[in-house]
């Protein structure tokens, strides 16, 4: 893992913006902490970006096939698992943090086929544990029982 700072000023901004997006385009990004300086006209952005380079990021995540979810499951499974995606998306938007950190597509997949109810249940899906359970559960299984988040 590395990280890289960037500063954007609020005027004259297309090279840095230009810059920090070309980086972003060609590194696994971890991470993005940002703050902004008020300064009056000389007002900036600061981003730092945790990333690791291209070779780094494939030794640690190996290529895995695509999963056609909508394949996998049945369309009545699958129109659960896409209102739980949805949810997961809010969830990590609202932490801002990556959805996967949340729950992984494959342990969405696995609720929604083992039609979990229970946090126990939640529990003995692989790489769910306690953290998880207590953190995510009660919404999880709000949208599973009741359709909305809890």
């Amino acid at each position: 893992m590395q990280l890289k700072l960037f500063t954007v000023p609020i005027k004259n901004l297309a090279v840095p913006e230009g810059e920090m997006n070309a980086f972003l385009r060609g590194h696994r990004v971890l991470a993005v902490r940002k703050e902004f300086v008020a300064d009056g006209e000389n007002s900036y952005w600061t981003f730092c970006v945790e990333y690791m380079d291209g070779s780094a990021g494939a030794a640690v995540l190996p290529d895995r096939p695509k999963v056609d979810y909508r394949e996998e499951l049945t369309p009545e499974e699958f129109q659960v698992f896409s209102r739980l995606r949805d949810w997961r998306k809010g969830v990590a938007e609202k932490e801002k943090i990556p959805v996967y950190t949340v729950l992984t597509n494959g342990q969405l997949a696995e609720v929604v086929r083992r039609k979990v109810q229970t946090k126990a249940a939640l529990k003995e899906i692989s790489g769910v544990g306690e953290a998880r359970v207590e953190k995510y559960g009660e919404g999880l299984l709000g949208m599973l029982l009741g359709g909305t988040s809890a």
